[in-house]
């Protein structure tokens, strides 16, 4: 049992961490029939969508809209704050902590994604990945489309344009575009 938690450990403090640990792989598939549960519900069961987002995610904020379909590998690593949205088909690779402020709104099609691989092709066989936490603030808004590497801080009042794919902190009261995405201007 101390072997199952040591990979989950080394996972959450950004070490190489062995991505075929039982518990991990116990605790994936946990999500991925949360997930597939909320993302086939019908249009107007928001009590049993609510339930779901519970339950995968632990504690959620009284205004938390998540369009389906939605995945995630673990949800116990997500925590959003009051008056999130986001569209359709957000994808969040939650290997790691993601942290999104209150007033958040994303776009379509976005992927936030905490995990990689490393360069070296022995240890990417060896099934040894790493996560680096994503933090993104207050009332940002991410275009659609946009993707989220691991490690990066998003600060507050930014906008992420859509199709960016964000490699590096963007600062706060900024807009950032392209790719790798880059801030054009001050808001």
């Amino acid at each position: 049992m101390k072997e199952k938690y040591n990979e989950k450990n080394k996972c959450m403090n950004g070490e190489l961490y062995s991505n075929a640990d039982p518990y991990m792989k116990k605790e994936h598939w946990r999500a991925i029939k949360l997930s597939y549960k909320y993302s086939n519900l019908k249009v107007k069961q928001n009590k049993k969508k609510r339930k779901i987002l519970e339950k995968l995610l632990g504690e959620i904020p009284k205004e938390i809209h998540i369009e389906p379909p939605f995945r995630c590998d673990f949800g116990i690593n997500i925590s959003v704050g009051e008056r999130f949205y986001s569209n359709y088909n957000l994808t969040i690779l939650d290997c790691n902590k993601v942290t999104i402020g209150e007033n958040c709104l994303i776009g379509p099609n976005v992927i936030i994604a905490t995990v990689n691989h490393p360069e070296d092709r022995d240890q990417r066989n060896s099934n040894l990945e790493y996560a680096r936490p994503i933090t993104i603030g207050n009332d940002v808004w991410i275009g659609a489309g946009a993707i989220i590497n691991p490690g990066v801080t998003i600060g507050d009042n930014v906008i992420i344009g859509s199709g960016s794919v964000v490699t590096k902190d963007i600062c706060s009261n900024s807009m950032a575009v392209g790719n790798p995405a880059r801030i054009i201007r001050k808001l």
